[in-house]
């Protein structure tokens, strides 16, 4: 896990400010779509996503991307990554071209356009898994073609190192809670080190990057994998482990059942399960950084009012403690 490009730690507080809905018709009508005045805002935290009537077709969607987090040639390879997996008939929603690109400007704002694509939250049994499993499998014999050129790298400097140092910086961790975070988060973070280097180096590739059930929809019996927002390039197992849930023995379960479907397209190396663990620890440190970081978004308080509350993070730290405990056990083993 080496780091090549990483994200600003902060970005304008309230970025969507401007975003009116005539404004938003404005700017998709630049690209030479029909619009009938019919919007809907959809769900979405770090970008802004609208459903957007079309004279004589269907709807679109809408994706304002948040000013400051990618450049311009971030969100092209994501687009050219979508546009890959689409040719190669995958699961996944591709962006639209219009007026010849993927990626369109407005006063300043970058948005893309895509079809909207409707479904359900998917079932994780295991019949499901499998199927899961063959998606990813073919997502990654495609993602391994070639890598990314600036998108960032799955690494521990930017999503541990960088995560923890921003929450004390910030004061974001109570005062009678900061020595335990301190020596906690040192230790975790060391043990986050212990086991990528008993892992070993591992082969890094294009990844959908935070593939967890929330952003997979199940359609015409097909998974559909959405949000590449988050593309990555990282080891394979980054894909798969957001999928395992319950006890040590139902995770093996879960997993050999997404293996059974992946290595229908691609070798899964086995070595890579010594990094789960290792993977789960980056995730919390990252995900409260990341809610800290957006704390100044009106948009954020109001979606996650339990944040930021002394019992917020004294379960936080809890959750890191068990954490640095699963490190300590050994890896899944699939047979």
């Amino acid at each position: 896990m080496k780091q090549t490009t990483t994200r600003p730690d902060t970005v304008l507080a309230t970025p969507f400010a401007s975003l009116s809905p005539d404004w938003i018709l404005a700017a998709v009508e630049t690209t030479g779509v029909a619009c009938d005045g019919r919007q809907l805002a959809l769900n979405s935290y770090e970008n802004r996503v609208y459903q957007v009537g079309v004279e004589d077709g269907e709807p679109l969607v809408a994706k304002f991307y948040r000013p400051g987090r990618w450049s311009r040639k971030q969100i092209e390879e994501e687009h050219a990554f979508l546009l890959e997996l689409a040719a190669a008939e995958l699961g996944v929603v591709a962006p639209l071209i219009a007026a010849g690109t993927t990626l369109h400007t407005f006063e300043g704002f970058l948005f893309a356009l895509f079809p909207r694509r409707g479904g359900r939250s998917p079932d994780l049994d295991l019949d499901h898994l499998e199927q899961i499993g063959r998606c990813l499998g073919q997502l990654h014999a495609v993602g391994a073609r070639r890598p990314f050129s600036s998108r960032h790298g799955l690494a521990i400097a930017a999503f541990g190192d960088a995560s923890v140092r921003f929450l004390l910086d910030a004061g974001f961790i109570p005062d009678d809670l900061r020595p335990a975070y301190q020596t906690l988060t040192r230790d975790l973070l060391a043990g986050i080190r212990s086991s990528v280097a008993a892992a070993g180096e591992r082969r890094t590739l294009r990844l959908h990057g935070d593939c967890h059930a929330g952003n997979l929809l199940w359609r015409e019996g097909q998974p559909l994998l959405v949000d590449f927002d988050d593309c990555m390039s990282g080891p394979a197992v980054q894909d798969l482990w957001m999928l395992l849930s319950g006890d040590r023995a139902q995770q093996e379960a879960q997993l050999a059942a997404l293996l059974d479907g992946y290595e229908l397209f691609r070798e899964f190396d086995r070595g890579e399960l010594r990094l789960i663990e290792a993977l789960r620890a980056l995730r919390l440190l990252h995900y409260s950084a990341w809610l800290g970081r957006r704390w100044q978004d009106p948009a954020f308080p109001r979606s996650f009012p339990w944040f930021n509350t002394p019992r917020y993070w004294a379960a936080h730290i809890l959750a890191l403690r068990e954490q640095l405990a699963a490190l300590a056990e050994p890896p899944l083993r699939v047979f």
